[in-house]
């Protein structure tokens, strides 16, 4: 065969098998272009599913700091104690407000020390100390008065009376100290667990090297929780205090009336020496 005769049929050949070359290209160029795809989208799909720590109130407590643990359970005591005086609190001054009114008005409504003091009988509260002490003191003085004014008897009395309003309203005023010491302190013991906890997660996000919220995020949570707890410490410390002083306020003025009235029986039996007898007797 010629040469020529050879580059016609090698023309010929691949005339003829262009076509099936054409037909196989794309099949076998599509998986390397799909394969990008695939390899995207399985890297992407867990982190989307990544999930942050347990963001509720219990999960951030369990998460944290141990100082900052240690912090949110003293303040949650301290709420604990402060209802606790609040329920014991309020049923010992309203207790103590009705049977001190009780001996104001049984005080009021006597003539005498004498008749007051049957009036009373043996019930509890300082409105009877109060008119116990001035019969006793009444009893000591008894030779002085024959050659004596009832003057040093009346501020006898008057010292004694002062010295039993001041400790009924000092035993009523007891615990109310505590919850002032709450309400001032608890705010400032939880920003201490706040800084404390915030450079906690600062630590963790140097740590880290990332900015990302999902990392920085629970570290701060758990922080502000710490304040959180504090003002709910304080808030209620406070309004019960203020609430206790103007009933302790209230109490002590209903015992002050008790005691001037203790005060005007005694100065009423001095006048009633000068009386003849018959008629003191009828105004007993």
């Amino acid at each position: 065969m010629s040469r020529n005769g050879l580059q016609a049929a090698l023309a010929a050949l691949l005339i003829a098998a262009g076509p099936a070359i054409a037909q196989e290209q794309p099949a076998t160029q599509a998986p390397a272009a799909l394969a990008p795809v695939a390899q995207i989208s399985t890297v992407e799909k867990p982190s989307a599913l990544a999930l942050p720590h347990d963001l509720s109130p219990w999960g951030m407590f369990m998460n944290a700091d141990i100082v900052v643990k240690a912090v949110m359970a003293g303040l949650a005591f301290a709420s604990l104690v402060t209802w606790t005086i609040w329920l014991a609190k309020s049923l010992e001054i309203l207790g103590g407000k009705l049977r001190a009114r009780r001996a104001a008005a049984a005080i009021s409504n006597a003539a005498t020390l004498m008749q007051a003091g049957r009036a009373l009988g043996h019930s509890g509260g300082p409105g009877v100390l109060l008119v116990r002490a001035a019969e006793e003191e009444r009893a000591l003085s008894a030779g002085a008065l024959d050659h004596a004014s009832g003057d040093g008897l009346k501020e006898r009395v008057a010292s004694r009376l002062s010295r039993i309003e001041a400790g009924a309203a000092r035993r009523m005023s007891r615990g109310t100290g505590l919850l002032a010491t709450i309400g001032s302190t608890a705010p400032f013991v939880g920003l201490f667990g706040t800084v404390w906890g915030i450079m906690n997660a600062f630590i963790g996000i140097s740590q880290a090297q990332t900015t990302n919220l999902a990392v920085v995020a629970p570290g701060i949570a758990e922080a502000l929780l710490a304040t959180a707890m504090g003002l709910v410490a304080a808030i209620p410390a406070v309004v019960i205090y203020n609430v206790f002083a103007r009933s302790i306020a209230g109490y002590k003025q209903i015992l002050a009336d008790a005691s001037a009235g203790v005060e005007r029986l005694v100065s009423r039996d001095l006048d009633f020496r000068t009386v003849p007898p018959a008629t003191a007797m009828a105004a007993e």
